[in-house]
């Protein structure tokens, strides 16, 4: 990533070249949305970096872990830290996922993911065994018998990452699956969904939810509402509903 193109990415999160990892991080996810609307949109998802920088500065979109972690690892490493990307096993229903199931970043000792949806909005100390504690709520690294780290939010797994640093390349047969496997959860619904300093505010499919000092209200949505949602909450401008 060129000079050029860092700096417009900083703008994008409304950072500068002085902005701390923790800064870089939360500014990420308050104005970076996960979703993945490029599915229900029909626009294939290329896993290369000027792709992905280009969807999410130029484009201004947001995009799901293998997007926004894959152009915030570019971002990271035009500044000069040094990242390693990381895979994941999601747990979800009783189980993990497949290998590759999700993407999450090392730098230094610090995991740093801005594609996981609700999650941390700091960088979490991969040293530390102890709560650590974020206005997200409270996170905890567990090691596992084979050597991988589960990571809990609130008591609860929400993935078990793999300490063996991985290219982007490797990512692309499941983030393919993730695409075009009908039971793939992000082919479900199309999702839109953002940190904001009171809490939360999503699309999901026909309804907007918003979170506000821990009280949620929700609405349905008619599809002139769904591309006015997009537009107010998340400055993305459909030309039509995100539905397969």
């Amino acid at each position: 990533m060129n000079s050029q193109t860092v700096d417009a990415y900083l703008d994008r999160i409304g950072a500068n070249r002085d902005s701390t990892l923790a800064e870089l991080h939360e500014r990420h996810l308050r104005t970076v949305p996960f979703e993945n609307l490029s599915i229900h949109l029909g626009e294939t998802i290329t896993l290369t970096e000027d792709w992905l920088v280009d969807k999410i500065v130029r484009r201004r979109r947001g995009g799901f872990c293998y997007e926004l972690n894959g152009a915030f690892a570019a971002l990271l490493t035009g500044l000069g830290y040094e990242v390693r990307m990381l895979s994941a096993k999601v747990f979800g229903d009783g189980a993990f996922g497949p290998p590759f199931d999700h993407m999450a970043l090392r730098v230094g000792d610090l995991l740093v993911d801005v594609g996981f949806g609700r999650f941390t909005l700091k960088p979490l100390d991969l040293t530390r065994r102890d709560d650590q504690h974020d206005s997200a709520g409270v996170f905890r690294l567990v090691d596992t018998a084979d050597g991988d780290v589960d990571v809990l939010h609130d008591g609860v797994v929400q993935y078990r990452l793999e300490p063996r640093p991985r290219g982007l390349e490797e990512f692309r047969a499941t983030c393919w699956y993730q695409q075009t496997w009908p039971e793939s959860n992000f082919r479900r619904a199309a999702t839109c969904s953002l940190a904001t300093p009171g809490g939360r505010v999503t699309v999901a499919g026909n309804k907007l939810i918003v979170t506000e000092g821990g009280v949620k209200r929700e609405e349905q949505l008619d599809d002139a509402g769904i591309i006015r949602a997009h537009a107010e909450h998340f400055g993305i401008a459909l030309d039509r509903v995100p539905r397969l």
